[in-house]
């Protein structure tokens, strides 16, 4: 099995590394999972749909604008669709802004300045989103590309006719409702340090990355001892390399902004070498095939 070039994983691993280790530990210690209350969803589950709808329209146009003079193709619509209620891609990154605040017998959905720290109102706002959109993101992702709807139009389109999440008025909160946690704003550092990393997510050889405190780094305390050690001779030594790096920074010198812009850009065009590579091959592979079916059948007629 052929092994995975890990350079370019490498250089963005160890400039994340670095940011992390400027950062205090609270922004850098891997914090707990927040939990969605579901019996919120009835009180948000409307407004919910209009942000989502508004999110779509403007990202399909953000998308569109970036690849002027192209087309947008009905798969990137959908694309954007299944991942704007994910909060591990950065389409959802919109859910990180908005603080559910409860005035009178209702909850409102308020959009702050800056991102938050997810945690039980960030998860709630999620799995709201995940139910109203349901299965219906290749649906939506189609309606856009063939009518190219304005805002309300979309808006109106999701809903009320499609999902029906605005059709009727959402029932008054509870007066015993426990109140949810205050909106905690991220630093602009912690909140570039995420983005980095979701960018990470998915690249080869990068499975299920986690962000580390200066002092796990330091001991080499990674977690999961068990797991399967399947890393070429270059990573063998990675704690090692990674304590080396820490102690010889030279935080006066050190640029990480473009250290890290440079390691993502090196790495994406590794990749697209490697999809250009493999798209090659599968085109001539299907020529052959397409040459070769196209022989047997002046062949058969041949014989006929």
């Amino acid at each position: 099995m052929a092994k995975t070039d890990q350079k370019p994983l490498l250089l963005l691993l160890y400039a994340a590394v670095i940011v992390c280790s400027w950062m205090p530990v609270s922004h850098c210690a891997k914090k707990p999972a927040g939990v969605a209350r579901r019996e919120d969803i009835p009180f948000i589950k409307c407004q919910v749909c209009e942000k989502l709808a508004s999110q779509l329209y403007h990202q399909v146009q953000a998308k569109q604008a970036e690849i002027s003079p192209k087309k947008i193709s009905e798969y990137q619509i959908i694309e954007i669709a299944e991942n704007v209620c994910n909060l591990k891609k950065k389409e959802a990154d919109w859910i990180l802004k908005i603080d559910i605040q409860e005035q009178g017998d209702r909850l409102q959905l308020v959009e702050q300045d800056s991102e938050g720290q997810c945690g039980s109102e960030c998860k709630t706002i999620e799995r709201a989103c995940q139910e109203v959109l349901g299965y219906s993101d290749t649906d939506v992702a189609e309606h856009i590309y063939k009518n190219k709807p304005e805002i309300n139009s979309l808006t109106s389109f999701i809903c009320k006719d499609l999902t029906g999440a605005c059709n009727s008025k959402p029932p008054p909160v509870p007066k015993d409702r426990t109140p949810g946690e205050p909106f905690v704003a991220k630093s602009e550092k912690e909140a570039e340090m995420e983005r980095l990393m979701k960018s990470m997510e998915g690249m080869p050889g990068a499975p299920g990355m986690k962000m580390y405190s200066k002092e796990d780094l330091m001991n080499q305390n990674f977690g999961d001892e068990d797991a399967e050690d399947e890393d070429d001779d270059d990573t063998a030594d990675l704690p090692s390399k990674l304590g080396k790096v820490l102690r010889e920074k030279d935080s006066k010198k050190y640029d990480w902004r473009e250290r890290i812009m440079k390691g993502a850009v090196d790495a994406g065009e590794k990749l697209k070498g490697h999809a250009d590579r493999v798209s090659n091959k599968i085109r001539q592979w299907w020529r052959s095939k397409k040459t070769n079916w196209e022989k047997r059948s002046k062949s058969g007629k041949a014989e006929l």
